[in-house]
């Protein structure tokens, strides 16, 4: 028995290899590949794929999918957190396109409700493209990257007022007020219903069902709480990306919700490529090459006047300009509910004929065009930031204090104040280490600068704030952000402004490495491989392996690991002091504890250099560094050693200083 639908499967899986291979090898992204696989296989080109309908429940799927995925991540406190993006700028975003765009279209002889109608259509944005580029470029937890979150969040609740709003723009009657309270009630009934099952009814079915240790049952469960979710909001009249995105919101809270991303991602990938090649399956070939100058030109007209609009609102957010620019061109296509929308619109007689197709052409053309924008836009911000802007301009308005207002010296400057962030001042307090804080996010800034931290607003793309936070008298710099661009951008203005820091990098790959060591970072530390050593010390722990033998391999495996990867650049920019001599040597600051073999011994006795292969240096005693101390020292409870050797030796010397029986770690 022949399957229409399996036909239809199989060439789009098909063609989408063939294509995205080519693709692959020629650089370009791989959203273009499948746009590109809809065109080929569409009703307007080789017109392979009959069941065009059947491909669209497809489609609908794989973004159901993606913004549940994207719940699974998120959090109900990081919603709270970014509230005022969502509700300020998501409806400042909407209003001031649907606005600009009727008075344009008005001057082009557009009917008063078909202009609002388009004002519509253009205000949306592609969900689905921006949110899987974002996740692909580690950038959904950056600056830029939340507040786009924020506004496409703010378009999926928008549309469904938008499609009540509709027949009253054609001159149907009904009562909209009536509509819109009921729509009001459905909302904060939805809402109430994700707070009560986040905090009490899921964690606890999720509990019992994981008892049963059924990987079947697991993955049943989440695909029915995403689909109850679904159609919940469906039936209501709210649409299916928003309840997928509440689904996921609500097992995030759960200490399941890893495990059910990593079932989910999977089927994510599969149903998403269908979405793409169904928005391909839309552009007419003939249409567009009857007058592909004007459809071009308007697509570009559409990305620039979003882009600046979203831009705009950026800023009037307080983001800098550099991450007003990211977010802008994040959001200058138009998206996928616009095509919902442009039927509703088709019913109502305000969008017919060639305006249909001609909307449809410059809607595929502006999504297709999105991946590469996305990835220019790094370098566009750069180059704007190279005009002479004013100061308030590039660095944004917002009411926060945007650098420390005491000038230190020998300090630490933390850079990003998320988990890295936050642990590393913390480390810096409790140690006594004076320290520095600049974060880009408002909001973190006022009420962390409530609690007491030295955290100031600030973009550190820009050297002025850099300069102000006093990075020439500064020992070390810890960039903790999650925006790729940024920490390459910020490791070159650090490098430039004090050659002396040290620059210590987080990132998430290691093909991050070799960039950031050529721009001049001291130590990169990629969770990659830092998750490796934390996975095999902990294979070790269960083989009962010594600690001190655990201890002396980590630091070999990080010694090899690390210079290896130094290695990749072939000009290793500024590696101030020993290491760039002697890359297999470290120098460590050693705790004397009280009960270690080492207390009351002098220095001749314990002979470091002879019988261990490593130097002391210095000695800090209470608050007094003590300098090439002699061989008749004794040491003392609480010492802090300066040693310098390889650093399997100094792990084979730790237990002279560490209390018998204690596999405490005195490396500081």
């Amino acid at each position: 028995m022949e399957i229409p639908l399996l036909n239809d499967i199989v060439i789009i899986f098909g063609l989408s290899i063939a294509v995205l291979f080519i693709f692959h090898l020629i650089r370009v992204p791989a959203i273009v590949g499948f746009l590109l696989t809809g065109i080929l296989a569409g009703p307007h080109g080789l017109g392979l794929i009959k069941g065009a309908h059947e491909v669209e429940i497809l489609a609908e799927i794989g973004v159901v999918l993606l913004l549940f995925a994207i719940g699974l991540e998120f959090s109900l406190k990081r919603m709270s957190e970014i509230k005022r993006s969502i509700l300020l700028g998501g409806s400042l975003q909407v209003l001031m396109t649907i606005v600009v765009v009727f008075f344009i279209a008005m001057q082009t002889g557009l009917a008063l409700g078909e202009s609002v109608f388009m004002g519509f259509l253009i205000a949306l944005s592609s969900t689905a493209i921006v949110l899987k580029l974002i996740q692909e470029r580690a950038e959904i937890d950056s600056p830029h990257g939340q507040a786009t979150l924020a506004i496409l969040l703010f378009q999926d609740v928008i549309i469904v007022p938008m499609m009540l709003f509709t027949p009253i723009l054609a001159g149907a009657t009904g009562n909209l007020g009536e509509s819109l309270l009921i729509l009001v009630a459905k909302g904060t009934g939805i809402i109430l219903l994700v707070a009560v099952g986040a905090k009490w009814i899921v964690p606890q079915a999720l509990y019992q069902i994981t008892r049963t240790r059924s990987r079947e049952m697991f993955l049943l469960s989440v695909f029915m709480i995403c689909l109850a979710v679904v159609w919940l909001t469906s039936s209501l009249g709210l649409s299916l990306a928003l309840g997928a995105f509440l689904a996921g919101l609500v097992i995030s809270q759960s200490e399941y919700s890893h495990h059910a991303l990593g079932n989910v991602l999977p089927f994510r990938d599969v149903f998403m490529s269908f979405f793409f090649v169904s928005i391909g399956m839309l552009l007419d070939l003939d249409f567009l090459f009857q007058q592909p100058g004007l459809i071009l030109l308007i697509a570009l007209c559409f990305l620039a006047l979003k882009a600046i609009i979203a831009c705009f609102v950026a800023f009037l957010l307080g983001f800098p300009l550099r991450t007003a620019i990211l977010v802008g061109l994040a959001l200058s296509q138009v998206g996928e509910f616009s095509f919902i929308l442009s039927r509703t619109g088709v019913e109502h007689s305000l969008l017919a004929g060639d305006a249909y197709q001609f909307f449809l052409t410059v809607s595929v053309l502006t999504m297709a065009a999105t991946p590469f924008i996305i990835a220019l836009a790094p370098r566009i911000a750069d180059g704007a930031l190279r005009l002479p802007l004013p100061g308030i301009l590039k660095s944004g308005w917002h009411p926060v204090h945007k650098v420390a207002p005491a000038r230190k010296q020998d300090h630490l400057i933390i850079i990003g104040f998320g988990v890295n962030g936050r642990n590393v001042a913390r480390a810096a307090r409790i140690s006594g280490i004076p320290y520095t804080i600049l974060e880009m996010d408002p909001e973190m800034v006022v009420a962390e600068q409530a609690k007491g931290e030295p955290i100031y607003y600030g973009d550190a793309t820009h050297e002025a704030v850099f300069q102000h936070a006093d990075v020439r008298d500064a020992r070390i710099v810890v960039i903790a952000i999650s925006d790729p661009a940024a920490t390459r951008r910020i490791t070159a203005i650090s490098r430039r402004l004090n050659p002396k820091v040290h620059i210590i990098v987080r990132t998430h790959y290691l093909q991050e490495m070799k960039p950031l060591y050529e721009l001049g970072a001291d130590d990169v530390i990629p969770e990659e491989f830092e998750t490796s050593v934390e996975i095999f010390t902990r294979v070790l722990v269960k083989y009962l392996i010594p600690r001190d033998e655990i201890e002396s391999f980590i630091a070999v495996v990080r010694s090899d690991g690390y210079e290896m990867f130094r290695s990749l650049s072939k000009e290793p920019a500024s590696f101030p002091g020993l290491k760039r001599h002697l890359p297999d040597v470290e120098i460590v600051t050693l705790r004397v504890f009280k009960r270690a073999p080492a207390v009351g011994k002098t220095l001749d006795q314990i002979r470091l250099r002879r019988k261990y292969g490593i130097t002391l240096l210095a000695v800090r005693r209470n608050s007094q560094m003590l300098s090439n101390p002699d061989g008749d020292m004794h040491l003392c409870a609480g010492d802090l050693l300066v040693v310098v050797g390889p650093p399997d030796k100094i792990a084979g010397a730790m237990d002279l200083f560490n209390d018998p029986g204690d596999d405490a770690v005195t490396g500081i």
